[in-house]
Formats: structure tokens, sequence, C-alpha cells
């Protein structure tokens, strides 16, 4: 028998070549040549340590929608790579760590990683989520896709970071305190300024009012505070007792 037809007892590496969805008939997944056949059982649909991944490439991009591929697929696989050498920076994850299976027509497939030092097991799902969450917008980016379109099943889409604006929340809040500071105090320093001027203007007025009346007074004869009276006659100042 040639190499990649005899079976794993054979001792030799064994080449396996599933059809894959869009691009074969039987919709089942193509695995990675050369990984044990023990490696690629498992990855199957509901598996403990696998994930459902749905892509809507016309739905993102419309008229500008791309085909989904085998090449597209490897640029998944890479991509998920990446994310797991981001997380775990100590181990080096390839392709073929990436493990695909069941993809349908309608761009959806299960994904399970497998450990760089033993295809055989499984990395659990808790850690490949936040390998993917860590790399989400990288991945989301490299397709043009967004969490809605390019979905990771069970995994939450990634929150929008908070906007940051360029003045600190606390300078604002101190330039606020210290406007109203300031404008308190330039209200109590105009509102004694016009009181200082209304007392004087009233002042004014009343010395002015003492004066009408004290010449009104002697207009019409009446002396006021010892004032001489000139509507008698001179003679009058001198009567004899």
């Amino acid at each position: 028998m040639a190499c990649g037809v005899l079976p794993v007892s054979s001792g030799c590496a064994t080449t396996h070549s599933f059809a894959s969805a869009p691009w074969a008939t039987n919709g089942v997944a193509k695995m990675q040549n050369g990984l044990p056949v023990l490696a690629q059982n498992l990855c199957h649909p509901d598996s403990a340590n696998g994930y459902k991944v749905r892509i809507s490439i016309k739905t993102a991009l419309s008229d500008k929608a791309y085909e989904w591929n085998e090449n597209e697929m490897y640029f998944f696989q890479a991509s998920l790579a990446f994310a797991m050498r981001t997380y775990h920076l100590t181990k080096p994850y390839n392709v073929n760590n990436i493990i695909v299976c069941n993809e349908t027509q309608r761009v959806s497939f299960w994904f399970v990683v497998t450990s760089p030092d033993n295809h055989t097991e499984l990395i659990s799902k808790a850690e490949v989520e936040e390998a993917v969450r860590k790399s989400r917008h990288r991945i989301n980016s490299a397709f043009l896709l967004t969490d809605k379109t390019l979905e990771f099943i069970d995994i939450n889409p990634t929150l929008v970071p908070p906007a940051v604006p360029d003045t600190p929340p606390w300078l604002i809040v101190f330039g606020v305190v210290i406007g109203a500071v300031f404008a308190g105090i330039i209200a109590l320093l105009v509102s004694a300024v016009l009181q200082k001027r209304k007392k004087a203007k009233d002042r004014m007025e009343d010395e002015q009012a003492e004066e009408d009346i004290h010449v009104n007074g002697l207009e019409n004869g009446i002396g006021l505070d010892g004032a001489y009276n000139r509507g008698f006659p001179d003679d009058d100042r001198f009567t004899k007792l």
C-alpha cells in the first residue's frame, strides 16, 4: 500500500482529504492533512470544547461580498492560531491546531483547538473564549466583518470601549466648581458696589430734599434753624423789652 492510505496502526502518516463546503458537495469539513485520526475525531457539533462560528458576508458587505472558500478558511485558522499565540505567548500554535468540522454552505462550522504539544489534547473552552475575546477586533478586521456578522456562538460580543474625553472628567468638574466660585465672588462684588451706589444716591437725594425744604421755607417767610426771617421789618429786631 502507498503511504497515505495505510491504517494508523501501520505507523505510516495518514493523509485525509475530506470534502468541505462550499467547495464540495457533501458538506463535510476538510481536516488538516497529516493529523492523526483521533485528533480529527475530536471536532464534532456540540463538542464540549468546541465553538460554532456563523459568518454573514453578504449581509455585511452586500455587493462587495467575497466568496468564502478554502483560502478563506485557511485565513480563519491562521487568525485563530494568532489569537491563541497572543493568549499563550509561550506556545507556538499554528493552523494545524485549529481543527474545523461540520461546515455548511451558509458558512457556518465548528472548530476546536488542540495543544501544540499534543494534537490529541484539546484546549479548554474557557481558554479559547478568552483568546478569541482578546483578539476579537483583529479577527473581525481581517475579514471586514463585525461581531454581528462573524459570530462565535456562545461568546458574547466584545463591548465597544467607552469614549475617553480629551479632557479628564475630574478637570471638567474642577473647572465647573472654580467657575461657580468666581461667578459667586463677582456677583457679591457687583452687589456690594450697587448697594454702595444706591446708598450714596439715597443720601444725596435726602440732602437735596432737606435743602429744598430749607429754601422753600425761607421763600415762604418761615425761619428754619434760627435763620433770619426777612419778612419782618428791621426795627423789630431792636424792640425793647
